[in-house]
């Protein structure tokens, strides 16, 4: 149970950071961009962005509801999130096409950054060169590719090759220097972008120093995510503005993930099963190897309950003894896994090259009090056994 509690949120986390570092929580752009194919600009220099990153939390009122049902008007409650707003970026993208050396035609989308852009999360997955460098005169010309792409063009950091645009019905071609290569490992977006100067962007666009395609939204808690969405839409964005968390924008992928859930309750109940039936038989066993000590305790005035609760105290103790041995094995498979990645995984088709690992000692401390306890509420019934041997007829045959 351990294990798999332990697999399943880590692969979660990670799959679940790496989209969010990618891409940032909440997006905010012009309302009409998913209308139309073009990219609608709209301007970097907005009021609400001043101070937004220095929201550290935010109320909110919140009804409260029982089994999926609302209480009502008069049962709402004020919450505060757990955090708020961490940091915010500019970006613009546009599609292009590239030409592999094997003269193979492939669509790729330029995402534009800025210097206030968070490296943070491609320093991680940074495999060779360095990140884009934005020089004060002129547009930069470096890129930042996936390993996936410069595999498939057969590019190394320091190699040029163009990038060809289409903008009204004429052909345009960039040529850019790969500064660095990256690897997240999602390889369904490594494939698709690469990043560049937000000047090359604009200038592709037609548009102003000013324009950009909108803004990207990091926030401190993961849990906070349509709390914070919703208050910068209600409360922040003017008319013109749509602001939209990653988990909408790209719901499959997170819709996959939520999947495990269902996988992890199915285990664990199957673990509790097993762990029921094992000890019903063993408590069951105990009692009819004990059938004539429970004759003489009856003899001698001991009640049923009396009798019953000794063989209950001791099944707690096994079930102890079971406890200790599985979380010591537990958690010593969890961390070698941690800390030497012996389970490996497909890239491919998990995004992961190790089966990552989360240790919660809040989750394992629930995981043993909650199996002691069921264990034990289902090891009443069987320990009714009791009751039904007579002292006449259990010391007759001693």
């Amino acid at each position: 149970m351990i294990i798999a509690t332990a697999l399943i949120r880590g692969f979660k986390s990670e799959i679940t950071s790496k989209m969010f570092g990618f891409w940032g929580h909440i997006h905010i752009t012009d309302i009409n961009i998913n209308r139309s194919f073009e990219e609608t600009p709209v301007d970097k220099n907005q009021e609400f962005v001043k101070g937004l990153d220095t929201i550290k939390q935010i109320r909110y009122v919140e009804g409260m509801n029982v089994l999926g049902l609302d209480l009502g008007e008069e049962h709402l409650r004020e919450y505060n999130t757990k955090g708020g707003i961490r940091h915010v970026q500019i970006f613009a993208t546009k599609k292009g096409m590239i030409k592999t050396k094997e003269d193979i035609i492939e669509a790729i989308i330029l995402k534009g950054v800025w210097d206030d852009f968070d490296w943070t999360f491609f320093n991680q997955y940074l495999v060779d060169g360095r990140t884009i460098e934005f020089p004060d005169t002129t547009m930069s010309k470096d890129i930042l590719i996936s390993q996936s792409t410069a595999r498939r063009l057969k590019l190394k950091v320091g190699d040029k090759f163009r990038v060809h645009f289409v903008k009204d019905d004429q052909q345009l071609r960039r040529r850019f220097e790969v500064c660095g290569i990256y690897k997240t490992g999602l390889e369904e977006y490594d494939k698709r972008f690469a990043l560049v100067d937000l000047r090359q962007i604009q200038r592709l666009h037609g548009w102003s120093e000013n324009e950009v395609t909108g803004f990207e939204v990091f926030i401190d808690d993961i849990d906070d995510l349509e709390t914070i969405n919703e208050y910068l839409y209600l409360e922040k964005l003017p008319r013109n503005l749509y602001s939209e968390s990653i988990r909408k924008k790209f719901p499959s992928i997170f819709e996959w993930l939520e999947l495990q859930n269902i996988n992890e309750v199915v285990i664990l109940l199957l673990m509790v099963l097993v762990s029921i039936i094992n000890m019903v038989t063993a408590l069951m066993i105990l009692i009819l190897e004990r059938t004539n000590m429970i004759g003489v305790l009856k003899s001698l005035g001991q009640t049923n309950w009396s009798i019953r609760k000794i063989f209950l105290y001791y099944a707690a103790y096994i079930i102890g003894l079971g406890l200790i041995v599985g979380n010591i094995l537990g958690l010593s498979i969890c961390l070698l896994q941690k800390y030497f990645g012996i389970i490996q995984l497909q890239e491919e088709d998990y995004y992961l090259s190790v089966a990552p690992v989360e240790i919660d000692f809040w989750v394992i401390l629930v995981l043993n009090i909650g199996t002691l306890i069921v264990t034990l509420l289902f090891l009443i019934l069987p320990s009714y056994l009791v009751t039904s041997i007579t002292p006449v007829k259990a010391i007759r045959f001693k």
